[in-house]
């Protein structure tokens, strides 16, 4: 909140208040216009007593721990703004320290009432203040936080283009060192892959459409690597409408699947299942094992995807990974 709007709502509340307990006196009492000027002059001393507390003692003694140099100060605050109270008594003395119309209020009397008056406003004084710095502070932590995981959640991004491009280079090279025919069409392939990663993933959440058409490309991608001999049973099952995802979520599955399975085989194809409906998401996904066929740099698409689901949906999907001796299957669910 700004200063401005600070001051704004202080004043106000506080001319609130000071009115509203004016017009009750005024109606139960019947006071005169003199009375409630006395009483407004008190009010506005008290006020003053509030925002000593507020903006000067508790910042300079209790902020800093300085208990005991805070007592010291709330004592002496107390003793001059009783005393001084009272002195504005003696100058207003019809209507401030006479009772019942003879009876004079000593100052031991006097100083004790209005003492427990100034012990209110110190306290809601400091209720006030730490209200509010708790509040800041959680303010400040949450912000901390949100920047915290938009730059982590911006560095894994980072690793996922590297780490696909650095794969589909190499499929793309291994067509190029045979002299396939099919180079061209895996670079126009590729170039369609990377306009969807550098030009439509950089909101948070992109339609879920997209997200499968990139994954269709990349399938139609290794099918051109291997020649037409990479067998995947792919099926998109539900309705796709205005769902979406956060991007590049679910190709690290699909490429590992590619990377480590065997997709030669007709008869043990990499199965692939999207099942979909308004708000939920299922991901399954299974291939045969190679066992010859290991990652060399360490399985850093499965790390990053499964740290981006912590960060991104907490609470909201359920990964189940089974490794098994000749088969490894990937089910996801997902809360869209």
């Amino acid at each position: 909140m700004k200063k401005s709007w600070q001051i704004f709502w202080h004043i106000f509340i506080w001319v609130f208040l000071v009115g509203f307990f004016g017009y009750i006196v005024h109606a139960n009492a019947k006071l005169s216009t003199d009375y409630m000027l006395v009483l407004l002059l008190y009010s506005v001393i008290d006020i003053g007593l509030f925002y000593v507390n507020y903006l000067s003692l508790i910042p300079r003694f209790l902020n800093k721990k300085l208990y005991s140099k805070y007592a010291v100060a709330i004592v002496v605050v107390l003793v001059v703004f009783g005393v001084g109270k009272y002195g504005i008594g003696l100058l207003l003395k019809p209507y401030v320290l006479i009772h019942n119309k003879t009876e004079v209020i000593g100052f031991g009397e006097f100083f004790l009432s209005t003492t427990i008056t100034n012990l209110i406003f110190l306290l809601l004084s400091a209720a006030l203040k730490f209200t509010v710095d708790w509040f800041l502070n959680e303010r400040i932590q949450r912000d901390l936080e949100n920047q915290r995981l938009t730059a982590e959640l911006a560095f894994l991004k980072s690793q996922i283009n590297p780490h696909f491009l650095f794969n589909s280079l190499n499929s793309i090279y291994s067509l190029a060192y045979q002299r396939s025919a099919t180079t061209p069409e895996a670079i126009l392939k590729l170039s369609e892959i990377m306009r969807y990663m550098l030009y439509e993933c950089n909101d948070n959440k992109v339609d879920l459409s997209k997200e499968l058409q990139y994954l269709q490309n990349y399938i139609d991608l290794q099918k051109i690597r291997f020649s037409d001999k990479a067998y995947i049973d792919y099926k998109v099952e539900g309705v796709i409408q205005s769902q979406q995802i956060v991007p590049l979520l679910l190709i690290a599955f699909i490429e590992n699947a590619f990377k480590h399975g065997i997709s030669s085989d007709p008869l043990t194809p990499i199965r692939l299942l999207i099942d979909v409906d308004e708000e939920h998401l299922h991901f399954y996904i299974q291939n045969k094992k190679h066992h010859n066929n290991r990652d060399a740099s360490g399985g850093i698409g499965l790390n990053n995807v499964k740290r981006r689901l912590n960060l991104l949906y907490p609470g909201k999907y359920n990964l189940d990974i089974q490794d098994e001796t000749d088969t490894y299957t990937v089910e996801l669910s997902l809360v869209l």
